[in-house]
């Protein structure tokens, strides 16, 4: 297993039990990267696995989870982002926050992908803005999905851990 894995189980931001998810679904386990990424140390690691793995000049995720993963791998790479808004809510009304070029590449960066509805809905609002994007990368593929949908819209998915793969995971 991976130091970043043995960081996640750790710092318990992949926990087994029994939780009932966003969805209203059950899950034997849960995963929570947002609480794993106010740890300095593993926020480094995953910017530094993403640093790895991406090969665009500009990245973005969608606010919040993703935010702070890519802020860290931004800076991590030297190159500039864009944060995708949830919703028009406040300013300037845009989903976007940054500089996006038409025809610009972008890969897209989440912390979890279960459905991968998520991403595709910030590739989307990418895409309607003029970027070029083929590939999301995310911390920890649910194995749920997403990587299926994602795929059928032309992105393919490229996670750090796949769920499958965890100790002490059980389906």
């Amino acid at each position: 297993m991976g130091e970043l894995e043995e960081d996640l189980l750790r710092v318990g931001a992949i926990k087994f039990g029994d939780f009932v998810l966003t969805s209203g679904k059950r899950s034997t386990y849960y995963v929570d990267i947002k609480e794993a990424a106010t740890e300095p140390a593993v926020l480094n690691k995953i910017a530094s696995e993403f640093s790895r793995m991406i090969r665009t000049r500009k990245i973005a995720g969608m606010e919040l989870g993703a935010v702070p993963l890519t802020v860290a791998t931004a800076l991590h790479m030297s190159i500039p982002y864009i944060i995708v808004r949830k919703e028009r809510s406040h300013g300037t009304m845009s989903l976007l926050v940054g500089k996006l070029e038409r025809g610009e590449e972008i890969d897209v960066i989440e912390d979890v992908v279960t459905t991968g509805n998520s991403v595709l809905k910030a590739v989307q609002v990418l895409r309607e803005n003029g970027a070029v994007v083929k590939r999301a990368f995310c911390v920890v593929d649910r194995e749920e999905g997403g990587s299926d949908l994602l795929r059928q819209n032309g992105i393919d998915l490229n996670p750090i851990i796949r769920i499958s793969q965890v100790r002490g995971f059980k389906k």
